[in-house]
């Protein structure tokens, strides 16, 4: 994984993204629909209508930066909300990437002590 800045924000777009688009179609979907800046060096995930793929947006020192996941099997976890987005934490986004459910990680159990004879 990537590392990010201190105080970078990320965010889920809800709905349903056409994955044809590139640099300038998801920056102006950050611009127009969610109301934000998509150089302000904030990250943005997108995903397509089969669920398989997701592009993450983010503009960093040095320019913009588009990234794509596109799994072989099965679909990212994704809300049901058609509209906005969503904020998520480090951990949520390396869950969503690896095909887990971000939205309610279970913590581990912590296991009882086996017990010397």
């Amino acid at each position: 994984m990537i590392n990010l800045p201190p105080g970078i924000r990320i965010w889920l777009i809800a709905g349903i993204t056409d994955m044809r688009k590139g640099f300038n179609g998801l920056g102006e979907l950050v611009q127009h629909t969610l109301d934000e800046n998509p150089f302000s060096g904030h990250i943005f995930i997108f995903r397509g209508r089969r669920g398989d793929m997701v592009k993450i947006l983010w503009a960093d020192a040095d320019g913009m930066n588009l990234y794509m996941k596109r799994l072989e099997d099965g679909q990212f976890v994704w809300p049901v909300a058609r509209e906005g987005k969503i904020t998520l934490t480090r951990s949520q986004l390396t869950l969503l990437l690896d095909k887990l459910d971000w939205r309610q990680p279970k913590t581990p159990t912590r296991l009882n002590p086996v017990k010397m004879l």
